[in-house]
């Protein structure tokens, strides 16, 4: 749907061969499409708000304030109020553009939606606020369902559908809180890494993070927080909106998409990371980053 929008969109021609844009705005929310049809370097790109940015199609090279990156489909890059990135664009040309969508959204709208989560799943309190985790420069590999949900923004913004309005007010929010909860996660992350004793959920993290490719031991976790059963899936779920058998999985995924960045071989890999079937892996890979990592690693590595 996506594409065949984009299609008729480029029917008109560019208007420049390079960052050629085009923009939507609907009610407080700019969506701009950009396609380049000519390799180019440095081009700069500065964020007045926050400024989230997706790969539809091609290649760039991102040079953020802290180092470079490639930057693919299936992958997310944000950019905060004030900040800018220089961009590569090697692979771009006439016949096959690079494409890339960018939302920008009033960082109220941000602050709004930390409240809401602060009600709905508060951070352990000696770890501090949801607003104390929105996103800064951040980039990170999201998965299918997010690639989906951009998708369907944009088809809504090029095809002006009788629903758009409904769409585009759902859906970025659901966007942002996506984006938000994976901010946090890593952020709890980091700080069990820091010091696991800091409380029973860091605790909790640091022994999974320990023993990714070993069978989830509910009993021993439940050990750790100094929990019963329920009360541990309830807190569980409550922070980070899965199980914790969905979190493990997630983990292991990530996991492994890091290993074969460093060009290790997927059934290497997948058994690393305690998967027992090759297919399994690649199966749940497949469905979580939208690409089989055999094409990930060749991504990767190119």
């Amino acid at each position: 749907m996506l594409n065949t929008s984009l299609s008729r969109l480029r029917q008109r021609g560019p208007q420049q061969l390079v960052e050629n844009r085009t923009v939507f705005f609907r009610q407080d929310v700019e969506l701009s499409i950009y396609d380049t049809y000519a390799a180019a370097s440095n081009v700069a790109l500065a964020a007045d708000e926050v400024l989230y940015c997706a790969m539809i199609q091609g290649r760039k090279e991102m040079h953020g304030p802290h180092a470079r990156q490639r930057f693919v489909p299936h992958e997310s890059y944000v950019l905060a109020p004030g900040q800018q990135v220089l961009i590569d664009f090697p692979e771009a040309r006439m016949e096959q553009p690079t494409t890339c969508l960018t939302v920008s959204v009033d960082s109220q709208k941000i602050h709004q939606l930390c409240e809401q989560l602060e009600q709905q799943s508060p951070l352990p309190q000696d770890l501090g606020s949801w607003d104390e985790v929105r996103p800064q420069t951040w980039h990170s590999h999201h998965s299918r369902a997010t690639q989906a949900l951009l998708e369907r923004i944009a088809a809504s913004f090029l095809q002006a559908d009788e629903d758009q309005d409904l769409v585009l007010s759902y859906g970025v929010d659901e966007l942002l809180c996506r984006l938000l909860r994976q901010q946090g996660r890593e952020f709890l992350l980091a700080c069990a890494q820091r010091d696991p004793e800091q409380n029973s959920m860091t605790a909790v993290l640091h022994h999974m993070e320990q023993h990714l490719a070993e069978p989830l031991d509910i009993d021993q976790l439940c050990r750790i927080s100094c929990m019963s059963r329920s009360k541990f899936y309830q807190s569980f779920r409550r922070l980070f909106h899965c199980s914790p058998n969905e979190y493990l999985l997630q983990q292991r995924l990530a996991r492994a998409k890091q290993l074969l960045t460093q060009g290790r071989a997927v059934t290497r890999v997948a058994f690393d990371v305690g998967f027992q079937s090759v297919s399994h892996f690649s199966r749940r890979f497949h469905q979580c980053f939208g690409v089989s990592p055999s094409r990930f690693r060749q991504q990767a590595v190119a």
